[in-house]
């Protein structure tokens, strides 16, 4: 069985100590899917992604930015971290959204918890500002797709 690193020698949960360790560049990639009911994706694209909320990309890059920032608020074992780069791309196919989120660090510890969160928060912003359209959307897989920096990197196909 491995050991988990949250957990200390007697079995209570801590805080993983980073102190030791390099500090190093770091990055992190997440993704999620929005998916829509097909006449509310196409309602969206006519209407240049405005809802009578406000502009709905721009609100899921703001709110998703402010989740990365405070991830460590939302997550008990997660460190501050300072953040020097949050970047947003999205795409749509047919009535799926994808976001993605793209943390950088430099620091001891890497950024996979707050890339996961802010495509999160961007995906739930999203679902809140178009449900008046539709309570019908549906958030699929949320990954994390790539980590470079620290012990290993990481890459999902």
């Amino acid at each position: 069985m491995t050991d988990f690193t949250h957990l200390d020698s007697q079995n209570m949960p801590a805080m993983v100590d980073i102190s030791g360790k390099a500090v190093t560049a770091r990055n992190a990639t997440a993704r999620v899917r929005v998916v829509f009911p097909p006449d509310v994706a196409e309602k969206l694209a006519t209407d240049g992604w405005q809802a009578p909320k406000g502009p709905i990309l721009h609100t899921a890059v703001i709110a998703g930015t402010q989740a990365v920032k405070r991830t460590w608020d939302l997550i008990p074992f997660c460190h501050p971290l300072p953040i020097d780069g949050c970047k947003f791309s999205h795409n749509l196919t047919d009535n799926v959204l994808e976001l993605r989120c793209t943390v950088r660090t430099t620091h001891r510890t890497g950024v996979e918890m707050e890339a996961l969160t802010g495509v999160s928060i961007a995906a739930l912003t999203v679902i809140d500002m178009c449900k008046a359209l539709s309570h019908e959307i549906e958030i699929r897989d949320t990954v994390l797709l790539e980590k470079t920096g620290g012990k290993r990197d990481v890459r999902v196909s």
